[in-house]
């Protein structure tokens, strides 16, 4: 079985990946513990790599500061003044995430006039429908449902390629959605116990995305992500081809002289 690279260009960088950390966990921004978040931290690069994602260098340069920084705490703090505070190892990570949650606050401010004035701009402009986003949520809550299920699945080391086809997990994905308006994400993983089966499914989602035949969605952050049909497509009924015209009578056959 040959390696598949996926690459997802809608991983915003790794300080996306420590907000959706510090927001999920319901940490306090200036007291982040940060041996709990290096651990998850490092958690999830390796679903990712595991998923054969692209994980770009800027991923690893933030896992070494949040190492970097970890350290620092372990070791004893220098002296100082009594009734003064040293400094603190986390003030420059919490310097960039106020400046990154600064500029996502004017990102959807920015959105929210976009969408509020765009028809004023923009004559016959496309408008795209909750339907027509076939995979709208935030990526990271798709990790999310990959590393659960990745806790559950047993470790092994043996190579079994053969016994998990993509195409086999597209089928099960396909019937599991049979008469139903949807299904929740984490039962699609919910019957997987190798993790190379975890991944099949993950890679077969995809690709029914790809196919615009599934809908992934998430009503809201941190929501409960949910697996739709995609909507049939109604073509427009084709004209019927016109009558032939009945042929000519042929003209009778001139008398003899």
């Amino acid at each position: 079985m040959n390696a598949i690279d996926i690459h997802l260009e809608n991983f915003e960088g790794p300080l996306d990946l420590l907000m959706h950390l510090i927001k999920k966990n319901n940490l306090d921004i200036y007291d982040i513990p940060i041996s709990q978040i290096t651990a998850e931290y490092l958690q999830y690069l390796e679903v990712m790599k595991s998923l054969n994602l692209d994980v770009a260098g800027e991923f690893l340069v933030m896992a070494a500061t949040l190492m970097q920084v970890k350290a620092k705490m372990l070791l004893p703090a220098p002296e100082v003044m009594e009734g003064e505070n040293g400094p603190d190892p986390r003030g420059a990570l919490v310097s960039m995430l106020e400046e990154y949650q600064r500029y996502k606050e004017a990102s959807k401010e920015m959105n929210a006039r976009f969408s509020k004035y765009k028809d004023a701009f923009y004559r016959g402009s496309p408008v795209f429908t909750s339907e027509e986003k076939y995979l709208d949520l935030d990526y990271y809550a798709l990790m999310d449902a990959v590393k659960r299920a990745f806790e559950r699945a047993e470790p092994t080391r043996e190579v079994e390629a053969d016994q998990f086809p993509i195409e086999s997990r597209v089928a099960k994905i396909g019937k599991m959605l049979e008469g139903r308006e949807w299904m929740l994400l984490d039962e699609v993983f919910a019957t997987e116990t190798k993790r190379l089966g975890v991944i099949t499914c993950f890679m077969a989602l995809l690709e029914l995305v790809k196919q615009r035949k599934i809908l992934i969605s998430q009503d809201e952050a941190y929501a409960e992500v949910r697996i739709y049909p995609a909507p049939a497509v109604i073509e427009a009924p084709q004209p019927e081809p016109a009558a032939a015209s009945p042929a000519a009578p042929e003209a009778p056959p001139s008398p003899a002289n």
